[in-house]
């Protein structure tokens, strides 16, 4: 029997196969079972666009939320299950006084997930607190280790993003600082802020912002952000302030190149709160497309291209998606 598959757009979308697995020896089990492929390791379903009202393979949930620390002199390593709720595991640390992920609040999904899309906001990103992931290899039918220099981390990629669903997160190890450590020079973060910067303040803070500007997806369907914010040359940089000089940006990662905010872009277009169909650019941020009801994946990916050929045609930038269309 069809299962349903969880995901934040609210598509109906069911499954031919659905496997829940705790642990690799269940994983492998299954894969072994002749489970038919292609195989989709899932979480929570945000930050997927399934195309049809049936994957005709085989989802693969995680179910292992286990949390387990080791301390060190000044930091602590916590080793996390693939399946627990990544803002559960937020939440944790605020709470214990584990410095380095506070910023990360409120982004829906599974930390298995988190590890795979390198997710980020307010200037951190989850590889700069990942130590090492562990993962099922599906070529070499083992468990392997990667530690974070082997990850290849970039900006929403990984190393697991892009292998063709080879390799299978099953724990993150993260590294967490025990003394007082925070980044507040992103967007309008330290200005949310009332008092002294605090864990519990930072997360306060980010949640207030993200709810501000972001659809409850109990309430409305979204993927969160659509789009990846472009990052260009200082010297595209310099193109576009000749004719746009209010054209916000921030350092990237690399600290030579610049990421410009995407929905500015698409917002300058004229696309905010256009609508094909049920699919709409959510008014309050125009990176943001949602489900209005009853929206199919052809309405979402309509709308999705209009304003790639938009922002394309005005300022020469090519947006990618942040959502993985299935």
């Amino acid at each position: 029997m069809a299962t349903f598959i969880q995901n934040s757009f609210g598509l109906k979308v069911s499954a031919g196969h659905y496997v829940d697995y705790s642990s690799a020896e269940d994983l492998r089990k299954a894969l072994r079972d002749s489970t038919p492929k292609p195989w989709l390791p899932i979480g929570r379903g945000s930050n997927l666009l399934f195309s049809g009202e049936v994957f005709q393979g085989t989802v693969l949930h995680c179910t292992d939320d286990t949390v387990e620390t080791s301390f060190g002199s000044n930091y602590v390593r916590v080793r996390v299950g693939a399946g627990l709720r990544w803002d559960a595991f937020v939440e944790m640390c605020v709470e214990k006084g584990w410095y380095g992920a506070e910023n990360l609040s409120l982004i829906p999904g599974d930390v298995g997930a988190a590890a795979v899309q390198n997710i980020g906001a307010y200037g951190i990103e989850a590889a700069s607190i990942i130590s090492s992931v562990e993962v099922y290899d599906t070529f070499e039918d083992c468990e392997r280790v990667f530690f974070a220099d082997e990850c290849e981390y970039a900006y929403r990629s990984s190393i697991f993003k892009h292998c063709d669903k080879r390799y299978i997160v099953l724990k993150v190890i993260f590294k967490l600082s025990l003394e007082p450590h925070f980044s507040l020079n992103y967007g309008n973060l330290e200005s949310a802020l009332t008092g002294e910067p605090s864990l519990q303040g930072v997360r306060n803070a980010v949640i207030a912002i993200r709810r501000a500007k972001l659809p409850d997806p109990e309430q409305i369907g979204s993927a969160g952000s659509f789009f990846m914010n472009p990052v260009v040359s200082a010297e595209k940089l310099a193109e576009l302030q000749s004719s746009y000089p209010d054209i916000p940006h921030y350092p990237a990662a690399d600290g030579i190149s610049v990421k410009l905010a995407a929905g500015w872009l698409i917002d300058r277009c004229g696309c905010k709160s256009m609508r094909k169909g049920d699919a709409a650019v959510y008014e309050k941020q125009a990176l943001v497309l949602v489900n209005q009801g009853n929206a199919t994946a052809s309405d979402i990916l309509a709308l999705a291209d209009f304003i790639i050929n938009s922002v394309k045609d005005r300022f020469g930038l090519t947006l990618r998606m942040e959502v993985e269309v299935v």
